[in-house]
């Protein structure tokens, strides 16, 4: 007697379900590696324009970089640069920028609310696709976050000796080898113990004995999520990146107060704030790519750099005029 129909059996059901799993399992990992292959491409060639930006600014100021920072709060080098990614526009509507703390009232900071139509813009040509946004209109007043921050060289924000107080001296211009491509002071309004004398012209092309192919001057971070403050580039703390750990360190970054971190979200990197008498911060590069860093170089190329570099090497790129032996692909 022929059997009816041409359904299938329960068994062979469950053995088309149990291969099609199979397949979905193989094939979402390729689909996810083949997506951030992608957005790491895309973070690489924002890199690109930014570095680019930064010769461009350089050609048009006498071979010299944008100084990192201005007394804390009156634009970084973000600002400088805008003009050179086709945000001219955006830039002449910030108010202040480069102030450094020589005359009295200061104009208004990054927060301000004239500022607000700079700072709450979310400039792609910082950001990388491979991290997520973090600014939001109850955090901060809603300024953005970003990823590409300057290369301020191998010890601290401001180059003290790691742990000294607001009372310690800090290394003078011949402590070079510590100085970073856009870490240079701006001014002393804010550090009282920094003498006029130990700030450092202006960086230019020809004052990095290194090489610039030999120099970082970007790094990548991650955006600090509920109010951690790593990637909050418009402001000085958050503009930077230091080379005294490696990519990706498993040893918590160094914010000067401890209200910066907010370690309970595990979407932030491991972190610590200092107590009250320690100011100076350390932040390592770091990014949601895996097994590295992407940065620009000081000749604008740019390079993606693997969490096991060796330490001496990714020191001595932090450095513009430390006389170090180095090539990137050491």
């Amino acid at each position: 007697m022929r059997r009816k129909g041409h359904g299938f059996t329960l068994v062979e059901l469950l053995v088309v379900i149990a291969i099609i799993g199979v397949l979905v399992g193989l094939l979402l990992p390729a689909v996810q590696s083949a997506r951030e292959a992608a957005r790491r491409m895309q973070c690489s060639n924002n890199f690109k324009q930014t570095a680019l930006a930064l010769h461009n600014y350089a050609d048009t100021y006498s071979a010299k970089y944008p100084l990192g920072q201005h007394g804390c709060c009156w634009g970084t080098w973000l600002v400088s640069v805008l003009p050179y990614l086709e945000q001219k526009n955006l830039a002449v509507l910030y108010v202040g920028h480069g102030f450094d703390g020589s005359f009295s009232p200061a104009p208004p900071g990054y927060s301000a609310v004239v500022n607000q139509a700079v700072t709450k813009v979310q400039v792609q040509a910082f950001t990388c696709p491979s991290d997520s946004i973090s600014a939001s209109p109850s955090i901060i007043s809603g300024i953005t976050f970003h990823n590409i921050v300057g290369n301020f060289g191998n010890t601290t924000l401001n180059r003290l000796t790691f742990g000294t107080d607001t009372a310690g001296r800090p290394n003078t211009w011949g402590g070079a080898p510590f100085v970073g491509l856009l870490g240079w002071p701006v001014g002393h309004a804010n550090k009282p113990n920094i003498h006029p004398s130990q700030i450092p012209p202006w960086p230019t092309f020809g004052s990095v004995t290194d090489g610039l192919s030999n120099t970082l001057v970007l790094g990548e971070t991650i955006q600090g999520k509920d109010g951690d403050l790593r990637g909050f580039a418009w402001w000085q703390g958050g503009s930077h990146f230091e080379t005294y750990n490696p990519p990706n360190s498993a040893a918590p970054d160094r914010m000067e107060a401890p209200s910066y971190c907010r370690t309970a979200n595990r979407l932030n990197p491991p972190c610590i704030g200092a107590t009250p008498t320690v100011f100076e911060q350390i932040v390592s590069a770091r990014s949601r790519h895996i097994g590295g860093v992407n940065a620009a170089l000081g000749d604008g190329s740019v390079k993606f750099f693997s969490n096991s570099i060796n330490l001496d090497t990714w020191r001595a790129l932090g450095t513009t005029r430390g006389g170090e032996v180095v090539t990137v692909d050491d």
